[in-house]
């Protein structure tokens, strides 16, 4: 059995390079640069509500843009600028940019798609055209 003395320094530089990758590193060729929310969709008689999980964002970088029957939804992070006063050891934080779309049928009001963001969730109103809402009707016993 062979010993080696490692010097303290070279222990430090072991475990720092272990703990200072460990949750930063991995993953990262799993994922490229772009990150795609969840969405659930639910419908009403009214029409669709799509919600995008997207915490962290601004509303200002989202795009969301209906062309030609498809419905697409954007977000790209702006850059910002850097505070001189500090130097910055570690980044985790990411806001990817990312583009989902979504194909509208004529069944949905495209012309009066509405959209807000609140507690980190991007929520659109997808409304029916008026002569597709299923409306009860009663019907006149004769």
């Amino acid at each position: 059995m062979t010993l080696v003395k490692h010097s303290p320094r070279s222990i430090n530089y072991l475990f720092d390079e272990i703990f200072n990758t460990f949750p930063a590193g991995w993953g990262k060729d799993l994922h490229t640069n772009t990150s795609i929310p969840a969405v659930n969709i639910h419908e009403s008689t009214d029409g669709y509500h799509l919600e995008l999980n997207a915490p962290g964002r601004n509303k200002e970088d989202f795009k969301v843009n209906v062309e030609n029957g498809l419905l697409t939804i954007s977000f790209e992070k702006k850059e910002e600028t850097e505070e001189k006063d500090y130097k910055t050891i570690r980044r985790e934080f990411s806001h990817e940019s990312f583009k989902r779309s979504f194909s509208l049928d004529d069944k949905i009001d495209g012309e009066n798609i509405q959209a807000k963001y609140e507690n980190g969730i991007l929520k659109l109103l997808l409304p029916k055209k008026e002569e597709v809402k299923v409306l009860p009707k009663e019907i006149t016993i004769l």
